[in-house]
């Protein structure tokens, strides 16, 4: 029985288990396939890269006081961080990494760097 390529129609020759006819289909048919997961997995990332930097950018002295304007201004978006702290009074710290903010009273927020 003739094997066909999925992805581009050849004949496929070599080895019963082979599924393509050269690694070239091969990744091109592992790349459309997975397309959509990965843009989803690089906007995520791009996302967090630029708040990592406004973060970083506006907390030169690893603990300061914005305000949430300031960060609007500069194209943060709350939605993305990785990871949240709580502590034992209940406040919630969100960080990007190692760089971590904390909302106050009056549209103000507590920037802060985790110690490494």
């Amino acid at each position: 029985m003739e094997r066909l390529c999925p992805e581009c129609g050849e004949k496929i020759i070599g080895r019963s288990d082979k599924k393509f006819c050269s690694d070239a289909c091969r990744n091109a048919y592992n790349n459309a396939l997975n397309k959509d997961s990965k843009n989803l997995v690089r906007n995520i990332n791009n996302r967090l890269r630029k708040n990592y930097r406004i973060l970083e950018a506006l907390n030169s002295k690893d603990k300061t006081k914005v305000r949430k304007e300031t960060l609007a201004k500069h194209g943060f978006n709350f939605t993305y961080f990785t990871s949240e702290y709580i502590t034992q009074a209940g406040s919630v710290y969100k960080y990007v990494y190692d760089q971590g903010y904390l909302p106050l009273d009056n549209d103000w927020f507590l920037l802060v760097k985790k110690d490494s």
